[in-house]
């Protein structure tokens, strides 16, 4: 079969690939493997009963099913959900919002797609520009987005060792800089895979730098606040005119929606949607019309503070116990866990590569996800830090997260006493 460069880029082997392949072929399977790699948030009873609620009011209304099912929405997305997300965040935030500044996406990661090649890649006047990522390690969903090579800039972090066995990667601003290349900046928020959190002072310094440079400044609050909030430490949401706010449903209990929510500046707003026709001529409805009643009411942010949040973060206390047992005796840290649902772990001097600690942790059942793909950007190849850190889910049920820890500590602590072999 012959392809052409698009084809070619976007049918070759990625990270991305691997791990959704890894999740999807897990969890809807039979088998015995223990699932901690992919982003497939828990099945959190009181949210589940929240959406089963939902699901019942919308087979008792034929009007209700309509919109859900039978009828296409703009492609800015279901208007009705906009307005009441507006509505929301104005009340709860007085950001001054109006329904143009929001636009919906089947899923964050089309989100992404969309908005990194309409800022970056090769412009009208010439240039090839950039994404920054100004902290590294950072979302593997970001690394093949892009529609041409070398589509991103990213730098190495400072890290912070904190008391055993934590530490904390923070942006090296004396090193971070731009040039009239650099098309945005982009973070996650709490970051994907780490679970750190940027400070406020750090959100504002990297808000001042974009809004100097007259490039946005891209926050993917896909973990963050107002919703699900899994963020275990203090954050408060931003949004001005030069950040485009992405945050999604799927972290809230509706993966399988595809429920992505970006917010913006009308004219980003606009060309997103243009950009949507295009690629999808309309937004699913299912995930909006899910969620309505809950952003309506307010329900969801109460329902992400005293539910989502709190569950997540004890989820993460017990992981960690677990693993500071299980690997007792190596040279390992855990990044401090400040949101998201995950732990990333650093093995140093690990004497095998992360792709090979995945490969024997698959063979023994247990799926996770190697380092290396979390530093799009990073030229230096030899550094060896890219090589012994994993990405870790603590979501699933915890026998399955207690006997996947376990397992891990076993290959970990071999790969130590035996070596390359």
């Amino acid at each position: 079969m012959r392809l052409s460069t698009f084809g070619e880029k976007f049918s070759s082997k990625s990270g991305i690939l691997q791990l959704m392949d890894d999740l999807g072929n897990t969890l809807s399977g039979k088998g015995d493997m223990v699932m901690m790699g992919g982003g497939n948030p828990a099945h959190i009873p009181e949210v589940e009963e929240a959406m089963a609620r939902r699901l019942k009011k919308i087979h008792g209304d034929s009007e209700e099913i309509r919109r859900m099912i039978g009828i296409y929405d703009p492609p800015q997305g279901e208007k009705n959900f906009i307005a009441g997300l507006t509505d929301l965040l104005n009340k709860e935030f007085g950001w001054n919002l109006s329904p143009k500044n929001i636009a919906l996406t089947n899923g964050s990661q089309s989100a992404f797609f969309l908005l990194f090649n309409m800022f970056a890649g090769p412009c009208p006047d010439g240039k090839k520009r950039k994404i920054l990522l100004p902290l590294a390690p950072e979302y593997i969903g970001y690394a093949d987005a892009g529609l041409v090579p070398d589509f991103f800039i990213s730098f190495k972090p400072k890290i912070d060792f904190l008391e055993r066995p934590f530490f904390k990667y923070r942006i090296d601003f004396e090193n971070l800089h731009m040039s009239d290349e650099t098309a945005a900046i982009c973070v996650s928020r709490p970051t994907n895979p780490t679970g750190n959190v940027l400070t406020d002072e750090e959100v504002i310094t990297l808000d001042l730098m974009a809004k100097k440079a007259g490039i946005p400044l891209i926050l993917d609050s896909a973990y963050g606040t107002p919703f699900p909030d899994i963020i275990f430490t203090q954050a408060r949401p931003f949004w001005n005119e030069n950040i485009v706010l992405c945050m999604s449903l799927s972290k809230l209990g509706l993966p399988a929606a595809r429920t992505g929510i970006v917010i913006a500046r009308q004219e980003i707003v606009r060309a997103l949607s243009r950009m949507n026709a295009v690629m999808n001529l309309a937004t699913g409805s299912f995930g909006a019309m899910m969620a309505m009643d809950l952003v309506r009411s307010g329900e969801i942010i109460s329902l992400s503070r005293n539910v989502i949040k709190p569950y997540y973060r004890k989820r993460a206390e017990e992981a960690v116990k677990l693993f500071e047992k299980a690997l007792e005796g190596t040279d390992f840290f855990i990044h401090k866990p400040e949101g998201a649902i995950f732990l990333w772990l650093w093995f140093r001097n690990l004497p095998i590569s992360s792709q090979k600690l995945y490969e024997r942790l698959k063979e023994k059942g247990v799926l996770v996800v190697p380092g290396h793909y979390f530093f799009p950007g990073i030229e230096d190849e030899n550094w060896p830090h890219r090589q012994e850190c994993i990405r870790v889910n603590y979501s699933q049920p915890e026998e399955v997260v207690k006997k996947g820890i376990a397992i891990i500590g076993e290959e970990v602590r071999r790969a130590f006493s035996r070596g390359i072999e």
